[in-house]
């Protein structure tokens, strides 16, 4: 393999012990003899710079604290290895030129996250006091958080619970599962109206696991609309409706919006109760569903 390195990169590369002979550090001018091995440990690479980036954003609330904003499905929050431009964090730096840096280089003022397909309310630390402050009310658990969704299947009771653990797939890193010993995991429900064999649901999640709404239902059952992870893709072929079975195969993103979010204010200790509208296309989906599903 051919690193191709510097003279002067190899030098700090020995320097700070990421080169090896035989497990152990050596000088630069340490002569190597036959057999003997080298082994490189090359150090990550710096994170990139974030370059602001003039995106569209709907903002709920702002001020000097913190930004509610409203965020649409297919934005990807912060930048990672797949996505490096065009994320909310690029956005919001365009916007407010400053974010709070207890985050980390690629995660400024984000206390919490939404997937990339999921849409509705999020919000963001401007300073590092209110990134303290927010970070612990959703480690306490006292921030309210309602979700509607788009679910398969009939509902058989008009609320519940879910509570089953979730963890990493063990097997598909990119998933999670409902694991034995994982986090503890609380997942509320309402339903709000059936549409034939669509159901849409009332949410509110008293944890924050990544993907939770989604595994839960999907372990009950009752896959969100549009999931091709977890199984809301596959789900369609079931549908005994032509019409409404076409409607949705042409679903390309979970049906999942964060609606409401109720915190304290990170500086004047005020209730703040942001809330949004659902998405186009999911509202779209609904008005057919209305039209062409047996509504129950």
């Amino acid at each position: 393999m051919d690193l191709e390195l510097s003279r002067n990169q190899v030098q700090r590369f020995i320097e700070n012990n990421h080169i090896q002979v035989n497990g152990k550090p050596q000088k630069a001018s340490y002569r190597l003899r036959p057999g003997e091995q080298v082994s490189v440990s090359l150090p990550p690479p710096p994170p990139p710079e974030l370059t602001p980036e003039p995106l569209p954003l709907q903002i709920l609330f702002e001020d000097e604290h913190l930004i509610g904003i409203n965020k649409p499905p297919g934005l990807v929050v912060h930048p990672a290895t797949s996505h490096r431009k065009s994320t909310l964090v690029h956005g919001l730096l365009h916007h407010c030129d400053h974010l709070a840096d207890l985050g980390g280089p690629l995660r400024p003022g984000i206390v919490h996250r939404l997937d990339k397909d999921t849409s509705g309310i999020m919000v963001v630390a401007k300073n590092n006091s209110a990134y303290r402050h927010l970070s612990g009310q959703f480690k306490k658990k006292s921030i309210y958080k309602e979700y509607t969704a788009l679910v398969y299947g009939r509902m058989r009771q008009s609320s519940g619970e879910f509570t089953a653990p979730i963890q990493r797939h063990p097997k598909n890193r990119k998933k999670m599962g409902i694991i034995a010993g994982g986090r503890d995991a609380f997942t509320s429900w309402w339903l709000e109206m059936m549409f034939g064999e669509v159901s849409l649901v009332k949410v509110v999640i008293k944890t924050g696991r990544t993907h939770q709404i989604r595994v839960h239902f999907a372990h009950a059952q009752h896959p969100v609309v549009g999931d091709a992870t977890y199984g809301g893709k596959k789900r369609v072929r079931s549908i005994e409706n032509p019409l409404v079975r076409g409607r949705l195969s042409k679903v390309r993103r979970q049906m999942l919006h964060a609606r409401r979010l109720k915190l304290e204010h990170p500086a004047t200790g005020e209730r703040l109760d942001l809330s949004t509208p659902m998405p186009e296309d999911m509202a779209d989906l609904i008005s057919f569903l209305r039209k062409y599903g047996t509504e129950g």
